[in-house]
């Protein structure tokens, strides 16, 4: 298993490590307490931890749909929580020119579902010599995922994550197949369960997409029995008020005591 160090957090050991924070960046001081939070309670757990926050949703259901900040915007929020927090960032890019602009300002870039078999971004975004979280297209099976890494590879990326995020499942609705979690890690890099964006319901509630937020636990823990090394999930403050995927997205307050059993089952499936 290729395991690899950011930012002084070290990814795809024996420690199971956490990839978490809100959907969308929606203004700088709500963002910035998220990720103190978020920050002080993985410290106090001992698990690495890197911030997820996107400056662009480009594949909203609707076209009046909250986007973000902008690039430009968001990238200033995202160094700035990478300078008080410590903690590396992580950010999704949708092209190639948005790969290469967004590199100087975070630690690990992310390859959409959507957008895992986009040859020109895969190469794009190994080539900034940066990390890169490529998350399983709904549509590809996991072995499929073995292409996507030979991309990346090729374009001198070797610090790769994959991530399982649900399959469709006929409309508006996503399944897990916790097989594809063993299968995956198979290729040699750390597998990562996306435990929020695969209890979503797209396009569920019509001009926006639904989710289904109380099987969140059920398959994280159950992600993290498989074989799991880290977890991804969005969290805030009130994903009732969130501006996107308000929800599948885990109230802040109820993520300790979730850590602490993640952590338990951990630890429990590898004795």
């Amino acid at each position: 298993m290729s395991a690899f160090e950011v930012r002084g957090q070290t990814l795809g050991t024996e420690r199971l490590f956490l990839i978490a924070g809100p959907c969308v960046i929606e203004e700088e001081a709500l963002t910035l307490r998220i990720a103190h939070a978020l920050r002080d309670m993985t410290r106090e757990r001992g698990i690495p931890f890197v911030f997820k926050a996107s400056y662009d949703k480009a594949n909203r259901t609707s076209l009046g749909s909250f986007r973000g900040p902008g690039m430009e915007a968001g990238l200033r929020v995202l160094a700035r929580v990478r300078e008080e927090t410590g903690a590396p960032v992580l950010t999704d890019v949708h092209s190639p020119e948005e790969a290469r602009k967004a590199a100087p300002f975070v630690d690990i870039l992310q390859i959409p579902a959507f957008l895992s078999r986009q040859t020109d971004l895969l190469l794009a975004a190994a080539q900034t010599g940066l990390p890169v979280n490529a998350k399983k297209a709904q549509f590809l099976a996991p072995h499929d995922m073995g292409h996507v890494v030979a991309k990346l590879e090729a374009g001198g990326c070797r610090r790769i994550l994959l991530t399982e995020r649900g399959a469709s499942f006929g409309y508006n609705n996503l399944v897990v197949d916790m097989r594809s979690i063993p299968i995956m890690t198979t290729l040699g890099h750390p597998v990562v369960f996306d435990a929020t964006h695969s209890v979503q319901l797209p396009g569920g509630l019509g001009a926006a997409s639904g989710g289904e937020r109380r099987f969140v636990a059920p398959l994280a823990r159950a992600a993290v029995a498989a074989g799991a090394h880290g977890i991804f999930l969005e969290t805030h403050e009130n994903p009732d008020a969130a501006l996107c995927d308000g929800p599948n997205s885990l109230p802040l307050g109820d993520l300790p005591p979730l850590l602490d059993t993640l952590l338990a089952i951990h630890t429990a499936a590898r004795a």
